[in-house]
């Protein structure tokens, strides 16, 4: 084409005029905006007085403003900073006001930021005169019905988003978020791994299609690459222009049969961890509306899977902290079974101070402990972690189990007690003294070939005894001060028997107290469970039942200490180690020992109707402890059919157990048992102690504060006796009969 023979172009401003454009410069440090002629028309800012026609216009930003439609200047800032933080040019349609508040007519501008700094930029550009494009809400981005459609969809993306616990949970919200006028039908999102891009997830891609990308150099000539290497993100409306910018990776993109992408960086705390891929089937110009919708979804996207990983993280901690601190039970024990459970509350890295543990000891014996350190935080996981190592190395020695409690509290007492020297060579407080702590802990040392279980007890809640036809009774066994307080404490020790069939539960007291329970009513409600276990339940366990020796029973037990956890928090996994549906208020630690019945051969059979056993001590020095007995009373007589016969056997035994700590120098040993079909059973307690001297009846007067011991026997007993033993000392026992003596 020939130019010289049409003339030079005319100037610049004259060009711009006749298009109906103008120049305009705001300076965002000044808040100065100067306007050309034409700009100032089309915005409807008059000149100076006397100025000439082609004179610039310097005014303020708050009579630009004013000239403005609200809603199009609140939607400026966020175009601008996109454009700054994507080098491009911001571009807006504004609605022109007069000074009545009416629509003069629609601007286009479209200006290019220059920073000077960190904070302080200028824009310079255009605004030129438009008529409004009917079509989609996406397409004309100063209708209010888009922008409300945008603000909702970005409402609804951060609440989903912000709602997503793991990263899978992130890509399956991002998969399904659907954008307000355009929507792509691929995504993927890719992550940083040293010096290597690599693919977390995508959609709307068959399996397999990821290979290609799925793991390459950051040098690599590809979009995501070149998002993370600058932090920019790409925008590509046409395949020609993929083509032109990235001929290399090209050939594996074209397959897919897409129109447009969009590359975006994900930006946590200014670092890029990865790129987000959005990909359309149909062309899509990403005008700044377009793409400050996708800007601020990239800035969620990129927070979300920033905390998805951090938990993760934390929770691979947490099992990880699990996994060594947790004890496997081991190998199965000849005659008992085993279950245990530990849930940790919900807070923090859900660890905390409870534990359980099982110990093989010496001459086929098992020591079971449970316990819970002060706390539910790192620390008291660490102490944990300490005294579960000292009480292991102390019942490895021989130790019995006052001895290993003993000496539990004076290794607790030290390490919460020490002092460290600081630089200056004075004593200074460590963080343990800072923080001292203390720990529950009961210890049974078990013998699996007679049932006969020593307790010694530190401030921890007693055992639970699940007898033979599911009974429950809670024995009072003896207890000294929790670890860690005193190191001179004692620890007496109480000998139980656990007789085939039974079981015995022990647990830390969040499986008691958690959801607004004292200990009162969180054992009414664990009782409920256990004596309510596979009652109706053809697979459960029933009298009777055959079942192979030390197997079946096992996986009952098992489900048994679900049954009790999930009375507390719901279904949780088998292991107790996964997320639970409602708030944790404690941990929770849970073991079950459960004595097999003997049967012949490696079968065995449970007999019908076993009878109730119960075994318990009443020292001289402890008193206090025949209150325990008369509550173990009532708990095994539970079902009686006459209360004032369970009135009568507990104040008998009171009497007896009494007389015992008065007339002798030893102990009481009490043994109550109940045999027989519900309806006609047979109690008969007897209370035995090593004096050989017999009780004689006596007829006390009114006033006398003693000597009715044998008369209320006469009295309220079906049939009584004294059994002397031949030098080893006497028992005297009584028996009732549910039904009446002359059906028993």
């Amino acid at each position: 084409m020939r130019t010289d023979d049409q003339g030079p172009l005319p100037p610049v401003g004259e060009i711009l005029a006749a298009i109906a454009t103008g120049l305009w410069r705001w300076d965002s440090d000044t808040g100065i905006a100067t306007l050309d002629a034409e700009a100032a028309r089309l915005l409807g800012i008059p000149q100076a007085p006397g100025a000439p026609p082609d004179a610039l216009v310097i005014t303020t930003e708050a009579a630009v403003r004013a000239r403005f439609h609200a809603v199009d200047w609140n939607e400026v800032y966020p175009v601008v900073q996109l454009a700054l933080a994507e080098g491009t040019l911001a571009e807006a349609r504004l609605r022109v006001m007069d000074e009545r508040g009416r629509v003069v007519r629609t601007v286009r501008s479209r200006t290019k930021p220059v920073l000077h700094g960190d904070r302080h930029y200028e824009l310079i550009g255009t605004l030129q005169e438009v008529s409004e494009i009917p079509g989609s809400a996406a397409r004309t981005p100063v209708t209010g019905d888009w922008r409300r459609s945008r603000e909702a969809f970005l409402l609804d993306a951060g609440r989903a988003l912000a709602e997503a616990r793991s990263t899978a949970e992130v890509l399956r919200v991002a998969s399904g978020l659907s954008m307000p006028g355009f929507s792509p039908d691929g995504l993927g999102v890719f992550g940083v791994a040293g010096d290597r891009l690599t693919v977390i997830g995508h959609h709307g891609h068959s399996p397999g299609d990821e290979e290609p990308f799925s793991d390459m150099p950051l040098d690599t000539d590809y979009p995501a690459a070149d998002v993370v290497r600058t932090g920019r993100a790409v925008y590509l409306s046409t395949p020609e222009a993929y083509k032109e910018r990235y001929p290399t990776i090209w050939p594996l993109v074209e397959r897919f049969g897409r129109q447009s992408w969009a590359f975006l960086p994900l930006i946590v705390a200014g670092r890029t961890i990865g790129a987000w891929m959005a990909a359309f089937t149909y062309p899509v110009s990403f005008t700044p509306d377009e793409r400050s919708v996708l800007s601020t979804v990239a800035r969620m996207l990129a927070q979300a899977l920033s905390r998805a990983g951090v938990a993760e993280s934390e929770r691979e901690l947490t099992e990880g902290l699990q996994r060594a601190m947790m004890p496997a039970l081991g190998p199965e024990i000849p005659g008992m079974a085993v279950a245990a459970r530990y849930v940790p509350t919900g807070g923090g890295l859900q660890v905390g101070g409870d534990w359980y543990d099982m110990i093989p000891l010496p001459f086929g014996r098992y020591a079971f402990v449970i316990g819970d350190v002060q706390g539910h935080d790192v620390r008291a996981a660490g102490l944990m972690g300490q005294l579960r190592i000292a009480l292991r190395a102390y019942a490895s020695e021989g130790h019995r189990p006052d001895a290993v409690l003993s000496r539990a509290t004076r290794f607790l007492t030290g390490i919460t007690d020490s002092v460290t020297y600081g630089s200056t060579g004075g004593p200074a407080a460590s963080a343990d003294t800072a923080d001292p702590r203390f720990a529950t802990c009961l210890y049974v040392e078990a013998d699996p070939e007679s049932g006969v279980l020593e307790i010694a007890r530190a401030g921890h809640p007693d055992p639970v005894i699940r007898l033979g036809d599911g009974t429950v009774v809670t024995p009072s066994t003896a207890g000294g001060l929790p670890l860690g307080i005193d190191p001179d404490a004692d620890y007496p020790t109480t000998r139980l028997v656990l007789a085939p069939g039974e079981t015995m539960m022990i647990c830390t007291d969040g499986l008691i107290e958690t959801g607004g329970h004292d200990l009162d009513t969180g054992w009414t409600r664990l009782r409920e469970i256990l004596e309510t276990h596979g009652q109706g339940d053809e697979q459960g366990y029933e009298f009777g039942q055959e079942y192979e020796y030390g197997h079946e029973y096992g996986d009952d037990l098992e489900q048994l200490a679900d049954e009790l956890v999930q009375a507390v928090h719901g279904p949780t996994s088998h292991y107790s180690t996964g997320p639970l549906a409602d708030r944790r208020e404690d941990d929770i630690a849970l073991l079950l020992l459960h004595r097999n019945p003997v049967g012949p051969g490696p079968r065995g059979t449970v007999p019908v109707a076993p009878p109730r056993r119960t075994v318990l001590t009443v020292a001289q020095a402890e008193p206090e402890r025949i209150a325990g007995a008369r509550q173990h009373l009532r708990e095994l007589l539970h079902d009686w059919a006459d209360p004032d016969q369970v009135d009568a056997a507990v104040l008998m035994v009171s009497e007896m157990a009494t007389n015992v700590l008065v007339h002798t120098d030893g102990d009481a040993l009490i043994v109550a048992t109940a045999r027989g079909e519900r309806g006609s059973r047979r109690l008969r307690v007897e209370v035995s102690d090593a004096s050989d001297e017999l009780p004689h009846k006596r007829h006390p007067g009114e006033l006398a504060s003693s000597g009715r011991g044998l008369v209320l026997m006469e009295l309220l007993a079906d049939t009584w006796g004294v059994d002397p033993r031949g030098g080893q000392g006497k028992s005297i026992w009584f028996e009732l009969y549910e039904s009446g003596p002359g059906d028993a």
